[in-house]
């Protein structure tokens, strides 16, 4: 290989090691390519390539990353939208054969395990400092520290009481991201001293709150991919695991009405719509 493939939001050059894929600038490119800028995807980074029709006479050519080897996807959890696929190139139908082509010559050289969960993150996580606003504060992270500094009109009294937070990544054992694009997004750091976060998100001084243009998708994900990124490497020197992904603790009913008041305060805020607001509101009432 060694040619570019260009697509409508990015172009992916092939060698016999990696794609590079470069992210396009243009208003209509998805604003999570805008801030990833380029990419390097070793082969050994993938599970699977795909040609498939796309919409409006297009086609797709996606080459899906291995579990555990990609930090920004190990964060997303398989919450991205379509359109925001980093490994997803958008094609005009004219070069369905072309992409077809470079499939085959991708599926050549994958690894004999691909089907397997990687041992390590073989694509490079987005490089510290990063920061974003939340709803209830801000998150800032200088490859060292995650630091969340709360805001007077988002954060709970139970934040404001603990005060603003710093985490050392050695304190930590993963993250969990929920995407802001649902009602309830958060970013919530995972301790190794704790049997499990608590459910209630508000109160959690180890979690920031998403809402409306508050820790968009762009700004919280490869944030969190970053952390995650930097826990793994700090678990594997200390021989500790590391974790994406909270495990469920049980819920009681002053969680529930505490997540029904934050839902009423985003209504109030005109973030969330009436139609949300009763559908969320009933789904937790169930929970009761």
């Amino acid at each position: 290989m060694g040619d570019v493939l260009a697509g409508i939001h990015a172009a992916w050059e092939f060698d016999s090691e990696s794609v590079l894929i470069r992210y396009s600038r243009g208003h209509r490119t998805p604003k999570l390519f805008q801030a990833l800028r380029e990419r390097r995807i070793p082969h050994s980074a993938l599970s699977s390539v795909t040609v498939t029709p796309g919409r409006r006479g297009t086609v797709v050519l996606r080459a899906a990353p291995r579990s555990g080897a990609d930090p920004l996807m190990d964060a997303a959890a398989g919450q991205l939208r379509e359109e925001s696929d980093p490994y997803r190139l958008l094609l005009p139908g004219d070069q369905a054969e072309q992409a077809e082509l470079y499939a085959r010559e991708l599926r050549s050289s994958l690894p004999p395990d691909a089907d397997r969960r990687a041992t390590r993150y073989a694509v490079e996580a987005p490089t510290a400092p990063l920061n974003f606003k939340a709803y209830d504060g801000r998150a800032s992270f200088d490859g060292e520290r995650v630091d969340f500094r709360w805001s007077r009109t988002g954060a709970s009294s139970a934040k404001w009481k603990a005060g603003d937070q710093s985490f050392a990544i050695g304190e930590l054992s993963g993250v969990e991201w929920r995407t802001p694009e649902g009602v309830e997004g958060y970013l919530r750091l995972l301790r190794r001293v704790e049997d499990g976060p608590s459910e209630e998100v508000d109160k959690d001084p180890a979690t920031v709150l998403f809402g409306g243009r508050s820790g968009p998708v762009h700004e919280s994900l490869p944030f969190a991919a970053a952390v995650l990124a930097s826990v793994r490497t700090s678990s594997a020197a200390s021989g500790a695991p590391a974790h994406h992904l909270s495990r469920a603790s049980r819920r009681d009913p002053a969680d529930i009405a505490d997540r029904i008041r934050h839902l009423g305060e985003l209504h109030l805020a005109g973030l969330v719509t009436d139609a949300e607001f009763s559908s969320k509101k009933a789904e937790l009432l169930a929970e009761l």
